[in-house]
């Protein structure tokens, strides 16, 4: 057994509400830079709906991911090594920019420089990559709230996987029709298929938090790594020549700061933790013949954190004190490991994803409310959970491989949550029997409430810190994530544009960052006591300021 950490991520898809904000300060913060405009390392995306790129789950199409060859081992789908050589310099399999879009700006100065006439000047829309005048005919958030639903719903891979296993399942009728967001980022996954399909070699999985990167030296722009990824989020940048994707923020978490994402979810569906796991069993577990098994075959190598002999193993591959205590109160361990509720992302495409989704319930208590029933109880709610407006069916070709029966354990334990809590709010004695008919305890029912209803920022975020022993091997290269002239921006070689030399991530920006959240003045500057951000303050500490003085007893404040 080699134990192993790895940063994970939990989302509940019940709490997302399609704002975006996510997703722009994703783009703000790592994307905004000439090269990059059709990259969102975050997207939200409606469901049902083409997703982005367009049909990225058709690996039939764009063979992402692994498979199984005639004796039961993995290989990339794409095909090996030899399949690789011969398409280095010519790889159809991956979609192109329309499958994205063409990205555009807006004549913004024809508005102002028009001369005088009859007719108010419009800004046309023009392309960033030809500067001609365009069409604007997709975008990332294109099918948002079901644009364009009954036209084009039926492009989705998994309405058109389930239909053809059940005609009359899904229909778009406006009575009839579900939708629910699905907000999704890179997998940092156990066993990436980007990374085994990189000719140069230049991505990697980190060995202190399993975070996967790419080193933009080494990079060569053959953008295998695209097509190897059955999620689609490998991105090539054309200014530099260089293949980019989601960091989970690294320099942030590295300093126990949740990622950009995370931090500004206005719904605050994500939770960020540690998860041990075996190394040594993660090929066996994603080379599991049957798809359908593959979420209980990653359950099991996630270990216990709480087990001595797990604890032992840790400490003697120098695994941290303090990593192996926020392991034994990761949210994501107890919502995937210990609660079950939290499912992998398509875990058919065997590459072992770590950033986990609880499935959507509301629609069903919505429609029950629709027809006069108590929308809470738990003699209807249980019973209407295979009439759900969202089809079972449709949730389990997401996450479980098409196992309609993980659905509706995961399904049943939301449902038992909202009757029994229910129970509690109105001052009656709960219901003991709601809690075994899904095969949980009182207890863990009100576990599971606290952390998915009311948690704390600091039960949302559990992340160690990076040790100062590490610092050294932590200093990333800049990843041609920074601004025009930065890494990979404008250094031209004989080659075209080099990648740039390494640039170590300054740590103090980070510690600045964490401390003007905290409430905390690190530059000791007189002039701003006194005044509180509150945009900037997460409830953690109380700056000064931030409530009047205490006059001492008898004057009327508490």
């Amino acid at each position: 057994m080699r134990v192993m950490a790895q940063v994970a991520m939990v989302m509940a898809l019940d709490k997302c509400i399609g704002c975006h904000t996510c997703s722009v300060t994703c783009k703000q913060a790592w994307t905004n830079r000439a090269g990059t405009e059709y990259v969102w390392f975050n997207n939200v995306e409606t469901r049902p709906g083409q997703g982005y790129p367009r049909r990225y789950e058709d690996q039939e199409k764009w063979k992402g991911g692994w498979e199984l060859n005639r004796r039961g081992n993995l290989k990339l789908k794409a095909g090996g090594r030899w399949a690789k050589l011969f398409g280095l310099f010519a790889s159809p399999v991956q979609p192109e920019l329309n499958d994205y879009y063409e990205p555009w700006t807006y004549d913004y100065e024809n508005l102002i420089t028009a001369p005088a006439g009859t007719d108010f000047p419009v800004a046309r829309p023009k392309s960033l990559i030809t500067g001609e005048d365009m069409k604007i005919e997709w975008s990332a958030n294109w099918d948002d709230n079901l644009g364009g639903a009954p036209q084009l719903g039926h492009l989705d891979p998994v309405v058109e996987k389930v239909r053809r296993e059940s005609e009359d399942k899904i229909k778009f009728e406006f009575e009839q029709t579900f939708a629910f967001y699905l907000p999704r980022i890179c997998e940092h996954c156990l066993n990436p298929s980007c990374m085994a399909s990189c000719p140069s070699g230049a991505i990697y999985k980190r060995a202190e938090d399993g975070i996967v990167l790419v080193d933009q030296d080494r990079c060569r722009g053959w953008r295998q790594c695209i097509t190897g990824c059955p999620y689609k989020k490998m991105y090539y940048n054309h200014k530099s020549g260089k293949a980019e994707k989601c960091t989970f923020c690294y320099p942030r978490i590295e300093v126990g700061i949740p990622t950009v994402c995370a931090e500004t979810c206005v719904g605050r569906l994500r939770y960020i933790g540690i998860v041990l796991y075996d190394a040594d069993r993660v090929s066996e577990a994603a080379a599991t013949p049957d798809e359908q098994d593959l979420y209980a075959a990653q359950l099991d190598i996630m270990l216990d954190p709480h087990d001595p002999e797990v604890v032992a193993a840790a400490r003697a591959e120098g695994i941290p004190e303090d990593w192996l205590d926020a392991a034994r109160r990761s949210p994501v361990h107890i919502l995937a490991k210990e609660l079950r509720v939290a499912l992998p992302l398509h875990p058919e495409y065997r590459t072992m994803p770590m950033v986990w989704y609880v499935p959507p319930l509301s629609p069903v208590v919505d429609l029950l409310k629709d027809q006069g029933h108590d929308g809470e109880d738990a003699s209807t709610l249980f019973g209407a959970i295979d009439a759900l407006r969202i089809p079972v069916e449709y949730l389990a070709e997401l996450f479980t491989a098409g196992d309609t029966g993980t659905i509706r354990e995961v399904l049943g334990k939301l449902a038992a949550m909202r009757s029994y809590m229910r129970d509690i709010a109105l001052g009656e004695d709960p219901d003991e029997g709601i809690a075994e008919a899904v095969g949980m305890t009182g207890a863990e029912i009100r576990k599971m409430y606290r952390l998915m209803a009311i948690a704390k920022y600091e039960e949302r975020y559990v992340i160690p810190s990076a040790h100062l022993e590490d610092a050294h091997n932590l200093e990333e290269i800049g990843c041609s994530l920074d601004v025009d002239g930065g890494p990979g921006m404008g250094q031209t070689g004989v080659f075209g544009e080099a990648s740039g030399r390494p640039m170590p991530v300054a740590m103090e920006n980070f510690n600045a960052l964490q401390a003007r959240q905290r409430g905390e003045d690190p530059t000791g500057n007189e002039d701003l006591t006194g005044r509180v951000n509150l945009l900037n303050w997460d409830g953690r500490g109380n700056p000064q300021g931030l409530f009047p003085p205490d006059s001492g007893p008898g004057n009327g404040t508490t």
